[in-house]
């Protein structure tokens, strides 16, 4: 992986994606239910590493202007760039023609899964009601990493896979014929 020129822009471009769509649907991106569109762009990991720092990057712009504070600034943005990072390394992995329906089904799954786990998992923690006991606390814990994880599941699945099978067909990513990022494999133009 080269650090260039290109590399910075997509990651810039990338980050000013993710915050505005985040801020655009403001209402359903932030809470204990949630419909981030935002992280449908999950998926660009798998065509560029620049898709890393600039899905971090702009999680934390996005959550500096409307989230719910330092908490969802550090760990919103550890979710995110650990989503994106293990998309990308699921992505570089090279299978047969055979699985790549398989590849479908797990590019969105670590987008669902740590932030269903981080994010619903300290959601309670800077939302919790006045009075609230311990069992009220586990109860809203649990419907908080459950209504997390629902809304990745809906958004990766409905929106950020159309998006991957869309740009899968294009060359926007300038991989140059080198390698294709979204399936591993080698080939010529």
């Amino acid at each position: 992986m080269r650090i260039n020129t290109r590399y910075i822009a997509y990651a810039a471009v990338i980050a000013v994606l993710y915050a505005a769509v985040t801020l655009l649907f403001a209402p359903i991106s932030y809470g204990a239910v949630q419909f981030r569109i935002s992280e449908a762009l999950m998926m660009l990991a798998a065509f560029t590493p620049a898709a890393i720092p600039g899905l971090y990057t702009g999680c934390v712009i996005a959550n500096l202007l409307g989230g719910f504070g330092i908490i969802d600034i550090l760990f919103g943005g550890l979710a995110t760039f650990m989503a994106a990072l293990v998309t990308y390394m699921i992505a570089r992995k090279t299978l047969d023609s055979k699985r790549q329906l398989l590849r479908l089904f797990l590019l969105p799954l670590p987008t669902v899964f740590f932030n269903a786990l981080i994010v619903g998992g300290y959601l309670p923690f800077v939302i919790t009601m006045p009075g609230m006991d311990g069992a009220g606390f586990l109860t809203l814990m649990a419907v908080s990493v459950l209504s997390v994880g629902l809304g990745e599941i809906v958004v990766t699945y409905a929106v950020g896979l159309p998006i991957y099978q869309a740009l899968r067909r294009t060359n926007i990513f300038g991989n140059d014929g080198k390698r294709d990022m979204s399936f591993g494999d080698t080939h010529e133009k």
